[in-house]
């Protein structure tokens, strides 16, 4: 990570929030070495991290109107879908008010009435249940330790479960150590009827989950990933190519 130039630099209980930029990127940092976040800022909305690309793989099975998505971070999330999903109502649920202000200050964050930010509890949130369901649920729930474990409790996909409408989708980031977490898929597969993975080779394992089976062929599925990857300024086949069913 080039640190060129710190933009911001504070701390909470959970400790230091940075900003920095080289001029074409602006970095999100919680720790030494680590980047949470990551946006080119002549192109925000085009998601720079491989798991984050990998996370959009649910705009192939459904039109999603309304969405939340579970850590905000920079908002690179945001910005993607903001940009490449017409009228989408967006929620973004972050813990840290330091880190929005951070990412409103520095990640120039889309507003407009259909998108709403909110400081919360991303565990506590789902599990008091959201004002709508969505059609796609999104979790990128990291900290200065790493990812959230709370994810991967079964109370947490039951409640994520809970607010995804019958034909949504939930899309899961975790660490690529979880591939062999057979807890956690069962836990999935009690829940969603179509569950699939992918190891994005960066030490990610990213799970999508559809609470009904999607029947559509491979030729299908790579046609309508070729029509997304220049909206979305990214090859999102490649990241099909990897996604298997688990």
């Amino acid at each position: 990570m080039n640190h060129q130039n710190l933009l911001h630099d504070s701390a909470d209980d959970l400790g230091p929030i940075r900003v920095f930029d080289d001029g074409q990127y602006r970095i999100l940092s919680f720790a030494e070495g680590d980047e949470q976040s990551r946006i080119r800022l002549s192109t925000p909305h085009v998601l720079q991290h491989e798991y984050t690309q990998a996370m959009m793989l649910p705009l192939l099975f459904c039109e999603p109107k309304r969405v939340c998505i579970l850590g905000l971070g920079g908002g690179a999330l945001l910005h993607a879908l903001h940009h490449s999903v017409p009228a989408i109502h967006l929620t973004a649920v972050e813990l840290r008010q330091d880190v929005m202000d951070a990412a409103d200050m520095h990640f120039k964050l889309p507003r407009g009435k259909r998108i709403t930010l909110e400081v919360a509890n991303a565990i506590d949130y789902v599990a008091e249940g959201l004002p709508k369901k969505v059609d796609l649920l999104m979790t990128d729930l990291y900290n200065t330790n790493g990812m959230d474990r709370s994810v991967l409790q079964a109370s947490f996909i039951k409640n994520c479960a809970d607010n995804i409408k019958e034909d949504g989708w939930l899309a899961l980031n975790c660490w690529v150590d979880d591939k062999y977490n057979q807890e956690l898929t069962n836990i999935i597969k009690i829940y969603f009827n179509d569950v699939r993975a992918l190891d994005t080779g960066s030490g990610n394992w990213v799970i999508i989950a559809g609470k009904r089976m999607n029947h559509d062929t491979a030729k299908a599925l790579k046609a309508s990933a070729q029509k997304l990857n220049d909206i979305l300024g990214f090859q999102l086949t490649k990241w099909l190519s990897r996604l298997s069913m688990i």
